[in-house]
């Protein structure tokens, strides 16, 4: 083991993710637990508050009646109530279904039917959720976290009148860590979600392995701003920081985001790679706009950062020009990772790959940046990096008690504590999935280097069948294309076609310049003549593709994939069929040329 953990809650003092609270508010009743902002100001919460909040929702939850196995559905921004409600429920025998907040309301019916949810919270989306309602009669309840009222809605009550004004928390029942304690529905890109049936054992054996990887402590701080509905956020930036004992700050929205960095200030980053990306383009822009002497300066601090990662690491010998690294440091690399707020001494990278420049990158700033790699199925941390066994590129070890191994057709294979107990009311999709001899297939392909790192090759279903039988990773082929900074977002396609076709969203700085140094207006989109200029430079980055994985034409967008306009699923991933829906008549002219 790297570091201490005599610190930690462990899964046999925990056994449930409400006794995981009980203990750590047992451990550190004044401890600083959460922090949020609230009429204005930025406000903490100890774990004896937290406790006596929780109490106060599980009064209310009593009053309705329910029995344990019973679900309940979720559908807050990430906040205290978020938390208090999920230790309530639990604490009851309940089954949490979280839902995104971003959710279209036909969705949140389909996911509600199907867990049979018999109380809803919310925040703000009653207008939406009214319209669906008709098919919501599965809920016995429904709770707004906002002052909302209907006189035509008699299950709806508002928090306020409906939580008690104190409550003494009542004993929870004899803990079981096989019972079921969260459904969580996959956010996939295309079709009906399937409910990932997670027990306790599942998460708390997950969150403790973790921090065998993860030094994170009392004295931690931790910004959460990824949505507690999705499985890596919750157990990395909510159940691994009580396990620990560090404080969680609730970030205000993804807009604010780099203030409220520079406000809280965390010492711990937990963020999917579109956050390391975004700032990664934005030191790339601005160097371009400098003197050839601050290019010079970062390019410097980049390469000798990189040997002093590598010297740390015991990969490489110690060289005179890291004698220079104090001065490059307080010059360039303090600078830049000053936006994380300063204080910054571990991130932890996940949700989707993390190009290798990037990570390089930040890693080389002086960063710890940790990429791990995981699933919904399996709780979700299957491998992470360790500080001191750290290649940027992988997806680290596994973690303690999984195993894992290469299957047929390359395929990651998985087997531990972690693994689901299946999906919800779906035993066919459950056996596709996990072999009677307990091996969760993830769908990914990888290779096991001989450290026993983890490197992901690619997705076995994420390949484009051209019309000549030709195969083409996607996924591999955008990755390349945006090592450009003139492309901010990349989609390929071309499935059952004779020819691939790229969709990209510009950088408007990178395409402003662009435009400017080749005499075309910068609303010259659909330029033939611009459209050629821009194959050029993606031709450039796919050179180590076949020849036959070649992008023959380019729809030039500025408008931004993103949750809001229904493109990104909440955890900022593609989602390709929605991508090609709302752009089919272009690219059915693109074809038929063909």
């Amino acid at each position: 083991m790297s570091h201490n953990t005599d610190h930690l809650v462990r899964p046999e003092e925990a056994v449930t993710l409400h006794g995981l609270f009980l203990e750590r508010a047992k451990r550190s009743p004044q401890s600083v637990a959460y922090r949020h902002f609230d009429d204005n100001a930025w406000r903490d919460i100890t774990w004896n508050e937290a406790r006596n909040e929780v109490a106060r929702w599980q009064a209310a939850l009593v009053s309705e009646g329910l029995s344990p196995g019973d679900r309940v559905g979720i559908m807050l921004r990430n906040c205290p109530e978020w938390v208090f409600f999920d230790q309530a429920a639990m604490s009851l025998g309940l089954v949490v279904v979280p839902l995104y907040t971003v959710d279209r309301a036909e969705n949140v019916a389909y996911i509600s039917k199907n867990a049979e949810i018999r109380l809803l919270l919310f925040e703000n989306q009653w207008k939406s959720l009214k319209g669906v309602k008709d098919e919501l009669d599965c809920v016995r309840r429904f709770v707004s976290l906002s002052d909302v009222e209907d006189q035509e809605e008699k299950r709806l009550a508002p928090a306020s009148k409906w939580l008690p004004k104190n409550a003494e928390l009542a004993e929870a029942l004899p803990r079981d860590g096989e019972a079921l304690a969260t459904i969580i529905y996959t956010s996939g890109t295309t079709g009906h979600p399937k409910g990932v049936m997670l027990s306790h054992r599942n998460i708390v054996s997950n969150a403790y392995a973790g921090l065998l990887h993860f030094p994170i402590g009392p004295g931690d701080v931790m910004l959460s701003f990824l949505p507690l509905s999705h499985s890596f956020e919750r157990t990395v930036g909510y159940y691994i920081s009580i396990m620990a004992g560090s404080t969680i700050a609730f970030s205000r929205s993804i807009q604010l985001l780099l203030e409220d960095m520079q406000i809280v200030r965390p010492t711990v980053l937990v963020s999917v790679p579109r956050i390391y990306e975004r700032i990664y383009n934005s030191i790339r822009v601005n160097l371009e706009k400098g003197s050839a002497f601050s290019r010079m300066l970062f390019s410097l601090t980049e390469k000798t950062g990189w040997r002093r990662f590598e010297y740390l690491q015991k990969r490489a010998a110690w060289h005179p020009a890291l004698i220079l690294w104090p001065i490059l440091k307080r010059l360039v690399a303090d600078k830049v990772l000053g936006r994380f707020g300063g204080r910054l001494r571990l991130s932890i990278s996940g949700g989707a790959p993390l190009q290798p420049d990037i990570s390089k990158l930040f890693v080389s700033l002086g960063l710890p940046l940790l990429q791990g790699y995981g699933l919904t199925e399996t709780s979700p941390i299957v491998s992470a990096n360790k500080i001191n066994s750290n290649f940027p590129a992988s997806a680290g070890l596994p973690l303690h008690d999984i195993e894992v191994k290469i299957g047929e057709n390359d395929a990651l294979l998985v087997k531990g504590p972690c693994n689901m107990m299946g999906y919800w009311k779906n035993r066919e999709a459950t056996a596709a999935m996990i072999s009677s001899e307990g091996w969760l297939n993830t769908g990914d392909t990888a290779r096991i280097s001989k450290t026993g790192h983890i490197y992901i090759t690619g997705r076995l279903k994420e390949i484009i069948v051209m019309s000549n039988g030709e195969k083409v990773p996607p996924a591999d082929m955008q990755h390349a294309i945006l090592r450009d900074r003139l492309f901010d977002q990349v989609m390929v396609c071309g499935e059952g076609r004779p020819c691939l076709v790229a969709l990209a969203v510009l950088n408007p700085e990178c395409w402003m310049k662009f435009a400017d140094e080749n005499g075309f207006a910068p609303d010259a989109l659909r330029d033939r003549a611009a459209e050629r200029k821009v194959l050029e430079r993606i031709s450039r980055q796919i050179r180590e593709f076949p020849g036959y994985a070649k992008i023959s034409r380019v729809l030039l967008l500025l408008e931004p994939w993103s949750i809001e306009n229904g493109l990104l699923t909440p955890t900022l991933k593609l989602k390709r069929d929605k991508v090609i829906e709302r752009y089919a008549k272009e690219i059915d002219e693109f074809y038929s040329r063909y």
